[in-house]
Formats: structure tokens, C-alpha cells, sequence
């Protein structure tokens, strides 16, 4: 009788897709390297049989993957996708974006703190346009009359880390995303502060399945640690 029931639990199990199953994730490259690199850790510690499939893109791109059914969820960045009626969007964060240099080779980083003049004058490792973090970047330049001084653009994040831990220029980079590279020192910026929303996107016409569900619950368990743990420059939305 045990061995029945053990056996019925394990159907059970499989047939909500806790034990096997597929879950498809849209996020941007930033997230990647830091919320998501977290959330999948703790999934696949919990749940083995599952299948993940990222998406990695902008967030105008994560977008239409939903819409178009080719993801089950995305997170995406500020406030893409909420002029799109099939879609239902959660923000869970709001993250500071920081500015970052080498640690061994910008005098700038003893102060912690600089203003946007200051970055304008500062050589910068830029992204390539259409780039949320370029976007953000070049917008809060133009509503300063800021002309910036770019060293190096055109990179996706991965290429701006390792241009500025060489010491190629500063960049503007999300708390997150700083806040484990040893390479690295961050440094806030001063009047005015730059922050993004992070949301969570998903059809709303689509029922989600159980191992999808999961891995929402575990995004939010994921996202309450982070800011419990009060060093990203997170606030909960």
C-alpha cells in the first residue's frame, strides 16, 4: 500500500510538471549575469526533471517572444510591454544603476560618488543602441544638456565588464550586476540618481503550467532574498 501511494504521488508529480517538464525564460543579458543565474541555481536544485530554456534579448525582443508564444515568461526592464493588452506585467524591483571602473586603475573610485558631469567628462565603455541600459544612459545625458565623452560603444555587457575591469573607460551598469565583480568598484551616481524597473511579463491569456508556477513562486523567494540582504541598491516593488 505504501509502495502504491509513493507511486501515486510520483504521477502526480509528474503530470503537474514538478518532476518533469519545461520551462521557457526571457530575460535580458543583465540578468543573466546576476537574478536569473540565482533563480536557476535554486530551480534546478529543487526540481532536477525540469528542462529550462533561456531567452536571451532586449526587452522590446522578450516581448514579442511572448506574445508570440515563444517563451512562457520574461523579465523584462522599465516599462516595455505594458501597452500590450495580452499581456500581464508584475514590477517586482526597482534597481539602482550604478557607475563602474576599475578597481585598480580609476582614482575616481576612492570617492564613491560621482555626478553626471563628471561621468560626461569620464571615458565611456558604452552599449550599442537599442540597449536598455544605453537607452537609460543617453536620456538622462540629453535632459542634462550632457555631452559624453565615449571610449569604447558598441558592446553587449559581458564585452563593457571586461573593457572597463582593463580600465578602457567607466560605465553605467545595474547594482546587481557590480555588486560580485571583483574587478570592479561601483559608484553612485549624484543628482540625478538612474534606477530601472525589473517586471516580470507573461501572457494573460495563456494558463501558466505547474513548473512555470514554480519557478515564479522561486523568482519572487529569489528576489525578497536580495533585497532582505540590503547590498544591491534593490527596493521591492
Amino acid at each position: 500500500m505504501l509502495a502504491d501511494e509513493e507511486l501515486a504521488y510520483r504521477e502526480i508529480a509528474e503530470l503537474t510538471g514538478l518532476r518533469r517538464g519545461r520551462v521557457r525564460l526571457g530575460a535580458p543579458p543583465s540578468l543573466c549575469v546576476s537574478l536569473v543565474a540565482d533563480l536557476l541555481e535554486r530551480y534546478l536544485a529543487a526540481y532536477p526533471g525540469i528542462t529550462l530554456n533561456v531567452s536571451e534579448s532586449g526587452s522590446r525582443a522578450l516581448v514579442d517572444a511572448l506574445t508570440g508564444g515563444l517563451v512562457d515568461m520574461a523579465l523584462i526592464v522599465s516599462n516595455e510591454g505594458r501597452g500590450e493588452a495580452a499581456l500581464e506585467v508584475t514590477p517586482l524591483l526597482r534597481e539602482d544603476l550604478v557607475v563602474v571602473s576599475s578597481a585598480a586603475a580609476d582614482p575616481l573610485t576612492a570617492r564613491g560618488v560621482l555626478t553626471l558631469d563628471e561621468l560626461a567628462n569620464s571615458p565611456l565603455v558604452m552599449f550599442h543602441r537599442g540597449y536598455d541600459l544605453r537607452a537609460a544612459t543617453d536620456a538622462a545625458f540629453q535632459r542634462a544638456g550632457l555631452t559624453p565623452r565615449v571610449a569604447v560603444e558598441g558592446a553587449e555587457m559581458e564585452g563593457v565588464l571586461r573593457f572597463v575591469e582593463r580600465g578602457l573607460g567607466v560605465a553605467v551598469v545595474p547594482s546587481l550586476v557590480a555588486a560580485h565583480r571583483p574587478g570592479l568598484r561601483p559608484m553612485r551616481l549624484k543628482a540625478p540618481e538612474l534606477s530601472r524597473t525589473i517586471s516580470l511579463a507573461r501572457r494573460a491569456d495563456v494558463q501558466s503550467t505547474h513548473a512555470a508556477r514554480a519557478m515564479q513562486d522561486m523568482l519572487i523567494a529569489v528576489v525578497d532574498d536580495m533585497v532582505a540582504e540590503g547590498t544591491h541598491g534593490l527596493t521591492r516593488l
